[in-house]
């Protein structure tokens, strides 16, 4: 799709959820910057857009799905309205519903339009509770990075540079109370239980962390309930500070781009602080690194997993919304004492 000089406008559509969205963050940096002569255009919701805000050549267009851009009409009002902005290929990296009607729509223009292979038959293979084929899948990071490959704008990911910190605000300072700590940011919930560590042996890990008095704790989170949780745990140590309910994402993306390590779930911080090159402990239940959403340039032994010896159906699916019986407590064969050691091995290297 050589324009004989001339930028090609491409039109990356990924529009939720959080965790993919921050997956595209690398793969975009990597193909601006193997291929300069691109301009990039990302269609996702309205509360993504900070995630793109450090990439150069990046603009980001809002689709507002509840309202302005539901439903076919919406979609044909959002196909006008991107048309105008004169994108020469559409890289759908989200390959649901919404993004095929899109596909019919630019058709009309014979626009090129490459969709994500989610890979659906292995993942099933890799989830499935009898013949399980239990083998490390294609990264996701991959699986878009070959999107492009298919428009002609191949991308190395080994080549591929992660973002700079950002500078801290003067609300952040406050709040944070600069000192000669080293931060821990700590993510503790997931969407599905079966992914999130029990919130009684996530305290014992603060209290070990907060003990060594060398480490500030920033706990990260979000809605009501969640943020009162957060601020119960915070009044437990003296070096335990809840950040949720008090910054936007963009202030949250600066904070985190600051951080020492950052310990997660499989969830989307864990990929948001691995775009800033912060070093990342994940903690796995009913999900595995081998469905291809490990955070990106992690090492592997910064995972720690639920023993499958005794729980072989893991991963009992992709997202961790499958949760059979007898699995509920898969989480608590990863004990606090191996999270504290594993985050104090990064802090003390």
């Amino acid at each position: 799709m050589d324009k004989k000089g001339k930028q090609t406008h491409i039109l990356v559509i990924r529009l939720s959820a959080m965790g993919d969205v921050a997956m595209t963050v690398p793969v975009l940096r990597a193909l601006i910057d193997q291929h300069p002569n691109l301009k990039v255009t990302v269609l996702t919701k309205k509360p993504f857009l900070p995630i793109f805000s450090s990439l150069e050549n990046v603009e980001v267009f809002e689709a507002d799905v509840k309202k302005r851009h539901k439903g076919l009409m919406g979609l044909w009002r959002l196909y006008k309205e991107l048309k105008t902005l004169q994108l020469d290929a559409v890289a759908d990296l989200h390959n649901v519903l919404r993004s095929r009607v899109l596909q019919k729509y630019f058709g009309l223009t014979n626009t090129p339009f490459v969709q994500l292979d989610k890979g659906r038959a292995e993942k099933k293979a890799l989830t499935r509770p009898k013949n399980k084929v239990f083998k490390q899948l294609k990264s996701t990071h991959q699986r878009y990075a070959d999107v492009f490959g298919e428009l002609g704008f191949p991308i190395d990911l080994e080549k591929a540079k992660l973002l700079q910190r950002i500078p801290l605000s003067d609300k952040l300072l406050e709040l944070v109370q600069l000192d000669t700590k080293k931060w821990v940011g700590i993510a503790p919930f997931a969407a599905h239980e079966g992914k999130m560590y029990p919130l009684t042996l996530m305290r014992e890990v603060i209290q070990e962390l907060n003990n060594t008095e060398k480490y500030k704790i920033l706990l990260f989170g979000g809605g009501t309930q969640e943020v009162q949780q957060l601020e119960a745990i915070s009044k437990e140590g003296e070096s335990v500070l809840n950040m949720a309910g008090k910054l936007n994402l963009q202030e949250e993306l600066a904070l985190i781009s600051n951080l020492d390590v950052m310990l997660s779930m499989d969830s989307g911080n864990s990929h948001l602080a691995a775009n800033y090159d912060i070093p990342v402990v994940t903690l796995w239940g009913v999900t595995h690194p081998y469905a291809g959403f490990y955070p990106f340039g992690q090492p592997q032994e910064n995972a720690l997993m639920a023993d499958r010896e005794h729980y072989p159906l893991i991963p009992t699916s992709v997202y961790g919304n499958k949760l059979p019986k007898g699995y509920e407590n898969v989480m608590e064969t990863i004990t606090p004492q191996q999270v504290v050691d594993t985050i104090i091995n990064i802090l003390e290297d």
